[in-house]
Order: C-alpha cells, then sequence, then structure tokens
C-alpha cells in the first residue's frame, strides 16, 4: 500500500495525533415496556434513581433534571412528599413531554372513547383536564397497554412506571435515544443510504481554526469532526461505534450482522476526518466530499467525508460475539484477499465506553464548542501532550480527554503497527 493510500485509508477511521487521532462512542436489559430499560438509562445518564416511594417532588424534580424544565410549568398541586398517583404521575409527565395543548383540545366524546380503550372512561379521579390528559397519554402511547391496569387502580406509581413516564417524555422532547432504526428492519439500508446522501462535510469553522492550527504546527497529523445533535444517546454497557467512509461497507456491515442473528438498534452519524495531505503526493482532485486547502508550506489540509455506526445491541452476548464478527468477515489480512466485505481494512476501527475482551484501552480527547467536536484518539501515554498542545494553542479551549476500549488492530495501528 502506498504512503498516500495508507494515510487516506486511515482518515475515515484514525489519524494520527503524535501517534494518532480521531472519534468515539460507547450486560443484559432488565424487562421494561417496549424492551427499553428505561431506569437504567436514567440512572446512568441522569443520576436518577427512586426511593421506596415516589413522591410528587421526586417525580418533578426527575422531569425538572432530565427534560431541562421550569418545575412552575408543571403546575403541582398537593403535599410535595406525599406519594404520587399514577393518574397524577401521567398527568405530570403530559405537561412535561410537550403535550397539554392536544390533550386540552379533545372534547367529551373524544376522551371518553380514548379512555374506553384502556378502561379508564369513569375513572380519572379528578377535574376533566384530568381525563383529557390520560385521554392523550393513551392516545400518543405515553401510556403504554402494559400499565393501562395500574392506571385504573390508580394507587402509588411504582418506580417501573415512573421511569417509563420520563423516559418517554424525553423520547417526545428529543432527548431520548436518536437512531434510524435496527438491523431488522427490512428498510434500514435504504434509510442509511439516504442518510450518507444526505449529510455533507462539516464546517465548524470556530472549531476548526483552533485545530487546524494544531495541523499547521505538527501538533497531530489529523483530527475528526462530528456534530453532537446525531448522538445516539444509546446505553453505553450495550453499545459501540464502527467508523468507515464507505457507504457500500456499511450497508454489507448492517447485513452481515443480521445474517448472524445479531439485533441492534443503530444511528449513522455524519463524520468529517481532516488531515496533512503532503505536497508529494500530487495535486488532490476535490469533489463535494473531499475539499482541500492549501497551506504555509506547500501541502494541504484535506477534509474528508466519513461516518460512524452505533450500535445498541439487544444483549451483552451480541455486544462481544461483535469483535470476532468483524475479525472474521471485515478485517483484511492479506492482500487481495476473498471473502471479506467490501473495502475492509487491515484495521477496522470500533469503540466501547464499556470494557469488553479483547479491547484495548486508548484515550479520546475531546475539544467542544456549541454542537460541534473535534476529537482525537491517541494512545494513554500520549494523551496529555496532546491536551496541553491544544490548551497552549488556546487556553479558553474546552478539551477533556478521557479512556474507552477499542479493537486490537486499531490499538495496533496507534502503535505504529501497519496490520
Amino acid at each position: 500500500m502506498s504512503a498516500k493510500a495508507s494515510f487516506r485509508r486511515f482518515l475515515a477511521g484514525a489519524v494520527l495525533s503524535t501517534t494518532v487521532l480521531l472519534s468515539a462512542v460507547a450486560g443484559s436489559l432488565p424487562a421494561q415496556a417496549a424492551g427499553e430499560n428505561y431506569a437504567g438509562y436514567l440512572a446512568d445518564g441522569y443520576g436518577i434513581k427512586w426511593g421506596q416511594t415516589v413522591t410528587q417532588q421526586a417525580f418533578a424534580d426527575a422531569l425538572v433534571k432530565a427534560l431541562k424544565l421550569d418545575q412552575a410549568a408543571l403546575g403541582l398541586e398537593g403535599k410535595a412528599d406525599e406519594a404520587l398517583s399514577v393518574q397524577k404521575a401521567v398527568s405530570l409527565a403530559v405537561k412535561a413531554a410537550g403535550l397539554k395543548e392536544l390533550a386540552y383540545s379533545y372534547p367529551q366524546e373524544k376522551v371518553d372513547q380514548a379512555l374506553k380503550k384502556a378502561n379508564l372512561a369513569g375513572q380519572a379521579t379528578g377535574a376533566f383536564t384530568l381525563a383529557q390528559e390520560l385521554a392523550a397519554a393513551v392516545d400518543v402511547g405515553l401510556l403504554p397497554e402494559e400499565y393501562y391496569k395500574e392506571a385504573v387502580k390508580n394507587g402509588p406509581v411504582s418506580a417501573d412506571l415512573a421511569s417509563l413516564l420520563v423516559g418517554k417524555a424525553l423520547a417526545f422532547t428529543g432527548g431520548y435515544k436518536n437512531y434510524l432504526g435496527g438491523t431488522a428492519d427490512d428498510d434500514i439500508y435504504g434509510k442509511l443510504y439516504q442518510a450518507w446522501n444526505t449529510s455533507t462535510l462539516i464546517e465548524a469553522p470556530e472549531l476548526r481554526k483552533v485545530v487546524d492550527e494544531g495541523l499547521k504546527q505538527n501538533l497531530v497529523t489529523g483530527y475528526n469532526l462530528k456534530d453532537a445533535r446525531y448522538d445516539s444517546h444509546f446505553d453505553p454497557k450495550l453499545s459501540i461505534t464502527y467508523g468507515h467512509s464507505d457507504i457500500a461497507h456499511a450497508i454489507q456491515l448492517v447485513g452481515l450482522l443480521r445474517s448472524e442473528g445479531i439485533s441492534a438498534k443503530l444511528q449513522f452519524e455524519p463524520k468529517t476526518s481532516a488531515f496533512i495531505y503532503l505536497k508529494e503526493w500530487g495535486e488532490p482532485q476535490e469533489t463535494p466530499d473531499y475539499k482541500v486547502v492549501q497551506i504555509e508550506n506547500g501541502n494541504f489540509i484535506a477534509y474528508s467525508k466519513e461516518y460512524d455506526i452505533s450500535f445498541e445491541f439487544a444483549n451483552q452476548q451480541d455486544m462481544e460475539r461483535f469483535d470476532s464478527i468483524i475479525s472474521k468477515y471485515a478485517k483484511k489480512n492479506e492482500e487481495d484477499q476473498k471473502g471479506l466485505l467490501i473495502g475492509s481494512w487491515w484495521q477496522p476501527l470500533y469503540t466501547s465506553l464499556t470494557e469488553l475482551p479483547n479491547y484495548q484501552e486508548i484515550t479520546n480527547n475531546k475539544i467542544v464548542k456549541g454542537n460541534y467536536i473535534a476529537q482525537s484518539f491517541s494512545l494513554n501515554e500520549k494523551s496529555a501532550d496532546v491536551v496541553a498542545g491544544f490548551k497552549k494553542l488556546d487556553p479558553a479551549i474546552n478539551i477533556t480527554a478521557y479512556k474507552f476500549w477499542a479493537d486490537q488492530p486499531f490499538y495496533n495501528y496507534l502503535q505504529g503497527e501497519s496490520k
């Protein structure tokens, strides 16, 4: 492989920083409605846990914390330390989810029709507005069918239902998991292609100004840009992020996982890699997905459109199987090797925030400005130099470094190995 081709291949997934730079993400779940572990999600992401009794204040505090609400918008009534009833919890969740105008548009006939489906007709223990809120919650799925009986009894809300209501309120306001679909979906391939076709090079000029200066000063030889608005918000204990540059490879990868019986949610995350393109490689050819800017020494900074796909697996076993599947079908070991996915790499790149067998610990050096992220992967012992170098360029920069885990071949690459 030529120097140019080798460097071009690693843009897609890994770029050197002192050694190398780049981008990332990261048990079986307890059973819960719709297969979602809302309790675990709230505990891990927001530190929200319930005591023996879910009080009105505890539930309101959880909604305020998770959804960044003004508590006054919830219209709390009664004693804050009393056990919260199921119907009142649903009422608060409707307001937090931004559904109250929809609910209050319901005339009596529509309220009765909706509540009849849940055997709640005549069971709303309060003003007509409560009946409207319950009806809307039933119609839009905020209150799932498996909890109808609890709503009819209207006893103290359980921790399980409290977590579900907060989680679903997050989903209605865009704060829960963000994904295209699942490996089992027949239409996922078209959705992936469409996501790729509509993504563009990420500009982020203010952030790029700082990291480009790092390139010019040879602090790093590359970096990676992402937009946090595409973040999957997946459960890190069940997630792996896989980076590449060829969308046909992604399509085949999803098909491979399906053929292996792997069930996972997946999110497409646009990514742009920037790196030094040496002038001796010849005149670079620009396309809409590949741009260059010449710098003072005659070299170029190249910007290449790429992607990450984040997977959230159905269970720990499938998550652990991912490594062996990639090693067998998507890891190149020799030139012109047959039986591999299109565009397979010598050193594929996939990472997790959770320690996994056969993975190695590395560091992500992450710079944030607004919605945009510039991030670099390095060996742990190189991270301090990367952080210090960027801090010297801009003392006000928001940079953090955290450890996570990468597949063994990519770890080998960080150590300077070519295979």
